[in-house]
């Protein structure tokens, strides 16, 4: 068996290779397609022009738009700034901010990893300091909001030439929910957008504190030495705990759809926000009489339809 299963490898290995020749031979120059006909160009575009579509970011072109030698869209910036953070700063001039964001950054993470260490050695020494566990979580989030401001700074520090700008826009909403529809001046879209994330955020809450008190529940209740004695039984508080979580995860799934709406309803209403729509766009409809085709040889003659004709008029 082993030999015949060798036999009909070497076989088919044989073929494939012969297939891959016969099958370059006949689509190279002298096959039965000529090579120009794959090579041919249908424009004047040189090949090491790069598309926008097939680029998405580019090291190279980042550099020199921090060096001021090309110009480069803001979220191309945005991008670039997310790792080499001051990059914004350094393409709008404001060279002066760079200490202030870097100094923030540093000492947020440095007094950070200090408390943290402080924290963990009260813990091994049996007596947890909450005080430099507080001092910690406060260091690190400065040091976010040392990093999102750097961005926030970036795009309002940003002059874009034309009003609104659907890159500002965009990312308005994406750094401060409804920021985008502020820059847009269009106010009365904030209600619905920060009463659909509040409400949101409120079943989170919520569905997060019944989920963890069943899963304590359920712990309790499913340990024998716990001697838990409470009014539900170890099936129930699963029960519940299982139903809550999924709540929990649908409130978590409504945040993200709201706050991605209004992101892309501040793009979108940025590009539109000059569409023009004045007294020269009308609609009209009427009747009409649709002849029949009746050219068909051999075919029954058809009678005439009525119908309905649209009319656009821009």
């Amino acid at each position: 068996m082993r030999v015949k299963a060798l036999k009909i490898s070497i076989v088919l290995v044989a073929g494939l290779l012969f297939s891959s020749q016969w099958a370059s031979a006949q689509f190279s120059g002298n096959g039965l397609f000529k090579d120009g006909a794959f090579g041919q160009s249908y424009n004047n575009d040189q090949a090491s022009e790069k598309d926008s579509a097939e680029v998405l970011f580019s090291i190279k072109d980042y550099f020199k738009g921090l060096g001021h030698k090309m110009e480069q869209p803001i979220g191309a910036v945005a991008g670039g700034s997310a790792l080499f953070i001051g990059g914004m700063q350094i393409y709008n001039k404001d060279y002066w901010k760079l200490p202030i964001i870097y100094g923030g950054i540093g000492a947020g993470l440095g007094f950070g990893f200090h408390f943290n260490s402080q924290y963990k050695k009260s813990v091994e020494n049996g007596t947890p300091d909450d005080k430099s566990k507080l001092l910690s979580t406060l260091c690190f989030a400065g040091a976010g909001v040392f990093y999102w401001g750097s961005f926030m700074d970036g795009v309002i520090c940003y002059k874009p030439n034309d009003w609104p700008h659907h890159g500002k826009a965009t990312l308005y909403s994406i750094l401060c929910p409804g920021l985008g529809q502020i820059y847009n001046h269009e106010i009365w879209k904030l209600p619905f957008y920060w009463g659909g994330m509040a409400t949101a955020l409120h079943f989170y809450l919520d569905n997060k504190m019944n989920y963890e008190r069943f899963r304590d529940i359920y712990n309790l209740s499913s340990d024998p030495e716990s001697g838990y004695s409470g009014p539900y039984t170890s099936q129930q508080a699963l029960y519940y705990r299982n139903i809550y979580r999924r709540y929990r995860d649908y409130s978590m799934l409504a945040i993200a759809v709201v706050y991605l709406l209004q992101v892309i309803d501040a793009n979108v209403f940025s590009y539109m926000h000059n569409f023009e729509v004045d007294d020269n766009l009308a609609l009209d409809i009427r009747p009409t009489v649709i002849a029949p085709d009746n050219s068909v040889a051999y075919g029954p003659a058809q009678n005439p339809a009525m119908g309905l004709t649209l009319g656009v008029k821009f």
